[in-house]
């Protein structure tokens, strides 16, 4: 099966034999075409994963036909060829819908990575409309992107126990999208044209809580000049989840029972009964059981809420939906920024999947939203992404340049620190990888102090302690000489 299938639209015929011969040697599948015209009906006739498209053709201006194409298949990866690379000609293929361009000449590994990286952007984007097709269908959760085996098996059970009013425990770490479940439960039930009311239960203070959720009548406490509905009543007839509910003190968390119990309640300070139909749904990022054991949550108030429970895995375990929250993420914040279409290079996507995301869905939302916005080109490199994420490629950096410095096995030459053939001793050593690592994080400050001590989270006179320990030039920006690095010296 080949990688992939491209089309090649190109007057020269030594570049269109020359990237037939190298793609189809790379395994994949080409097509080539030598005008605009007669590219589009190859496009008609069956479609393809990947088009090179050169600017200058002789019956159509390459980026019109650009746009045209784009109209008819939104999600094919087009990368134009042109001779005149320029920051202009880039701008124009970005807002004409490119994914990327190439200059002639090209290398011919740079140019296989961009079509890898363009075919796979095509699959992605294809997968992404399948599987949203294929969730509507099947569940009708819009709003939820993921096809490991445990998120399909979650979404089996949010479909099954949706119909009912039975409670719903839902459990998971922070960020892994708990309360998308709970709307997802919301929105497949009978309840789906009444309120969804979210209740933040650690963000309300405790005094307010109880107000919040039962209402008040007026002159129930000092500020109380009117009567106020809570949330339970907001809630008749929908559903009200409660997010944190772990941080629920012991005395709401019984009238909370009492409510869950016998669906009705007073207002404070009032006397009269209020009934209401409600659906809980509540989500703890905590393990309740063990705050029952601890007795810090009602063992009974913990099985009221215990009738189903879902429980969402964390990211690391499911890392197969990464690219395609990945996608979406992408074309949300790009819509949302009015930027072309973006995409991560190779190496950026190989920290993405090989990250662990404790924070899960949400860090990886907020990483891709930063990289957006920070991004200044169509294709995001490693540097837009946050440090914590790159510090698997900044450990691997450093396990490399503490290997020049260790002593080798006879016989064998190597880098040492300082001048002559001595070894150095394991505090050169640390020292010299410490000054590196300083040194480095000042070139991707500009050499801002500030705000490298910002990024290292210590105060500024600690690390200027540490570059006036370690040697470290300060005032060699603009220089343009090599950097040399000795023991702990300095220059």
């Amino acid at each position: 099966m080949p990688k992939g299938t491209i089309l090649v639209v190109d007057d020269e015929a030594e570049i269109r034999e020359g990237l037939e011969m190298l793609l189809v040697s790379e395994g994949y599948r080409v097509t080539s075409a030598e005008t605009g015209e007669s590219g589009l009906s190859k496009l008609e006739e069956k479609p393809f994963d990947l088009l090179l498209l050169d600017v200058s053709l002789p019956d159509r201006n390459g980026l019109e036909l650009l746009r045209e194409i784009r109209r008819r298949d939104p999600h094919l990866s087009i990368v134009l060829i042109t001779a005149y690379g320029s920051i202009d000609m880039a701008r124009q293929a970005f807002k004409s819908g490119a994914l990327d361009y190439i200059t002639k000449p090209w290398s011919n590994d740079e140019l296989l990575a961009q079509v890898a990286q363009a075919v796979e952007a095509r699959r992605l984007r294809e997968e992404n409309v399948h599987l949203k097709r294929a969730l509507k269908q099947r569940f009708n959760f819009p709003n939820i992107v993921g096809k490991s085996e445990k998120m399909l098996a979650l979404l089996d059970l949010v479909a099954q126990v949706a119909p009912s009013r039975s409670t719903v425990l839902i459990t998971g770490e922070s960020g892994t999208g708990k309360e998308l479940i709970a709307k997802a439960i919301h929105s497949a039930s009978p309840r789906a044209d009444k309120p969804f009311v979210p209740v933040n239960s650690g963000s309300i203070p405790v005094d307010l809580l109880e107000s919040q959720l039962f209402g008040h009548v007026k002159g129930a406490f000092t500020s109380a000049i009117a009567s106020k509905k809570g949330l339970f009543e907001v809630a008749d007839q929908g559903t009200i989840f409660f997010d944190e509910i772990s941080t629920i003190v012991p005395e709401t968390q019984a009238k909370l029972l009492r409510v869950i119990q016998e669906r009705e309640f007073m207002r404070l300070g009032g006397t009269e009964t209020i009934k209401v139909d409600v659906r809980i749904v509540a989500a703890s990022n905590v393990d309740l059981l063990n705050l029952v054991r601890e007795g810090r949550f009602r063992e009974d108030l913990y099985h009221r809420l215990n009738v189903i429970h879902l429980h969402l895995s964390p990211l690391r375990d499911r890392r197969e939906d990464v690219p395609l929250l990945l996608a979406r993420f992408l074309e949300r914040f790009c819509q949302e920024n009015t930027r072309p279409p973006q995409h991560f290079s190779q190496s950026a996507m190989k920290l993405l999947m090989d990250y662990d995301w404790p924070g899960n869905v949400r860090e990886l939302e907020n990483a891709v939203e930063r990289a957006v916005v920070l991004s200044t080109q169509e294709n995001m490199d490693a540097d837009l992404l946050p440090e914590n994420i790159r510090s698997k490629e900044i450990v691997r950096g450093l396990r490399l340049q503490l290997s020049e410095f260790m002593p080798h096995a006879p016989g064998e030459s190597g880098a040492r620190i300082g001048a002559g053939n001595s070894q150095p001793s394991l505090f050169q050593v640390m020292d010299e990888i410490e000054r590196r690592i300083i040194v480095d994080m000042l070139e991707r400050t500009g050499w801002n102090q500030t705000e490298a001590a910002e990024r290292f989270m210590i105060p500024l006179s600690t690390l200027n302690q540490k570059i006036k320990r370690l040697g470290i030039d300060v005032h060699r920006r603009g220089r343009g000489g090599e950097e040399v690095f000795t023991a702990t010296t300095g220059k």
